[in-house]
């Protein structure tokens, strides 16, 4: 799998995913998946991080954002991560890893693409079950992409309005819920582990630049074509292989705490 913290290409987009540790619940608190959020928000603020959609389960989180310079993502990642971890153990008196050791990255192509991956973020409580529409899902982008807050937005909607390609914020919010409209119509029942389980998706043309950008070659990937997309695939490594988990999640300069509490999350 692409390592968001080793293969840096500018401007390019990436859906990551990242579980607690052997897929437990750790996330099940509203609270913690509340604080996860202002994490993320902190990150925005500190680092620039670009964030186009999110999601937070009860056991696993979807981040999608854009890699503007090789050091905002893997910062990023290790400030949210570890502090959300710090917090839950400080509170539950409790040891031990909060995540897997390993979180993944798949580049994704803008426009159809990037809308399409939006949606399988937007309505993954959906798919599970939890709740019939995702505006009733508190813990995700859908609501502020939807309903834009006045103060404390995560989403980078500018950047967002310019990858799926459409002339405005109207006409994004109109595509997006459409398309989510459309989907639950559906079903909306089948996983789609190509979004969170490739390398890449997009077209042919994409997956070639990103197969090359890789600076690997092909060797170890398959490229798979499914419908009007393709895919490409290659076995799994460890973004931190080399780290035990108490150690791949934190640095140093992200060890402190810095008072957020008052930040108050809309949408």
């Amino acid at each position: 799998m692409a390592r968001a913290n080793r293969h840096h290409i500018p401007g390019q987009i990436w859906h990551i995913t990242h579980r607690c540790h052997k897929r437990e619940f750790l996330l099940k608190f509203s609270k913690d998946r509340s604080r996860w959020m202002q994490w993320l928000f902190e990150a925005k603020q500190r680092y620039k991080l670009q964030v186009l959609d999110f999601a937070v389960t009860s056991n696993h989180i979807h981040l999608l954002v854009v890699d503007s310079d090789k050091e905002i993502i893997p910062n990023s990642l290790q400030l949210i991560a570890g502090r959300t971890a710090q917090e839950f153990n400080k509170r539950k008196k409790r040891k031990g890893a909060f995540w897997d050791d390993r979180y993944h990255a798949t580049a994704i192509e803008s426009g159809e693409h990037l809308l399409r991956c939006l949606v399988y973020i937007d309505l993954n409580m959906v798919r599970n079950g939890v709740v019939t529409h995702p505006s009733l899902w508190q813990h995700g982008g859908y609501n502020e992409l939807q309903n834009p807050p006045d103060r404390y937005s995560i989403l980078d909607r500018d950047k967002l309005i310019s990858f799926c390609e459409c002339n405005s914020d109207e006409q994004l919010r109109t595509v997006h819920k459409q398309l989510i409209e459309d989907s639950i119509q559906s079903g909306c029942k089948d996983r789609q582990p190509d979004w969170s389980e490739s390398v890449a998706v997009g077209g042919q043309e994409f997956i070639d630049d990103i197969k090359n950008q890789l600076n690997r070659g092909s060797f170890g990937r398959k490229t798979l074509e499914r419908d009007d997309s393709f895919i490409l695939r290659e076995a799994s490594v460890a973004y931190n292989s080399h780290l035990p988990p108490e150690k791949a999640l934190l640095i140093a300069k992200n060890s402190y705490y810095l008072p957020i509490n008052c930040v108050k999350l809309s949408g």
